[in-house]
């Protein structure tokens, strides 16, 4: 009998390419994920790792099962899903991973929404990057999560999960109010406050600015786009930010609309969409996005 946790460091080593990166997505060591593996090989009977020198490639037997595992998975959560709808009304908790300004919009009165009819479901979120969100679904560490990404730096979707679309916002260029800028061609020389290295919105900068002929000259690093806006009304440079963002304006800056959209969605393990719990989250969020909107 193959075990289904195995099967799921399997479909994570085909996924993140190294058994190092696998221990860090489920603060594994890297030798507990090697003999969970050669465990899952017992099991199998038949060899799924190549390994040559530090690096482990998967064999052709290796592909096939992590094709059929990702089928087992759903399965599984279809399962949990349909025995979910048994029950005579929610209960347990749903937890929730949302980035910082879906959490300060969105979330709000879906959780009020939620807490009303469903009294019972213990709502839990925890604030966190877009980035971290699927690999948080397929350790089983949150049951939804709000993903986005950008028409400009499309992101690969997770075949583990599945998703419905949320929103698409537009982004806008953040000036000091008194400069005369009119796109993103009238800042090349500025100073810029973009997003760490390695985030999505840090990414999507760099792209932005490098479609436009340059590369911004960076002066701060913010993630927060609170920061971002109070940082761009002190004189302090200029920044993408996206609508949902935009709530607090402060006096000071300036906004200009651009052709970029950043898109979210609602992820939920695949199989999972019909479980009560997941339903009843996808509708209220849909309901709190629209009433935002003004829709």
């Amino acid at each position: 009998m193959l075990d289904v946790r195995r099967l799921g460091l399997l479909c994570d080593l085909s996924r993140l390419g190294t058994i190092a990166a696998v221990a860090h997505s489920h603060t594994y060591t890297p030798s507990a994920v090697s003999q969970q593996l050669s465990a899952l090989e017992r099991e199998a009977g038949v060899p799924l790792l190549e390994r040559t020198g530090r690096r482990v490639t998967l064999t052709s037997a290796g592909r096939i099962l992590v094709q059929h595992a990702e089928t087992v998975l759903a399965a599984l959560e279809q399962t949990t899903a349909a025995l979910a709808t048994m029950d005579t009304g929610l209960s347990g908790p749903l937890r929730i991973g949302a980035y910082p300004s879906a959490v300060r919009t969105l979330l709000p009165a879906a959780l009020v929404a939620l807490g009303h009819q469903h009294p019972r479901l213990e709502l839990r979120v925890t604030e966190m990057d877009p980035g971290a969100v699927p690999a948080a679904l397929r350790d089983r560490r949150i049951d939804v999560g709000l993903l986005h990404d950008y028409d400009v730096v499309p992101v690969t979707p997770d075949v583990a999960l599945d998703a419905v679309a949320l929103l698409e916002e537009t982004v806008y260029l953040a000036v000091p109010s008194d400069h005369d800028a009119d796109g993103i061609r009238d800042v090349r020389d500025a100073a810029w406050i973009i997003a760490s290295p390695g985030t999505l919105c840090h990414t999507v900068t760099l792209h932005v600015c490098r479609a436009a002929g340059f590369t911004p000259r960076v002066r701060h690093h913010a993630d927060d786009f609170a920061t971002v806006l109070a940082l761009v009304a002190a004189g302090q440079g200029v920044s993408l930010v996206p609508e949902l963002a935009l709530a607090q304006t402060p006096v000071g800056a300036r906004l200009i609309p651009l052709p970029t959209r950043r898109r979210t969605c609602v992820a939920y393990r695949k199989g999972s969409a019909a479980h009560p719990s997941v339903a009843a989250f996808v509708s209220a969020v849909r309901a709190s996005t629209n009433a935002f909107l003004g829709r």
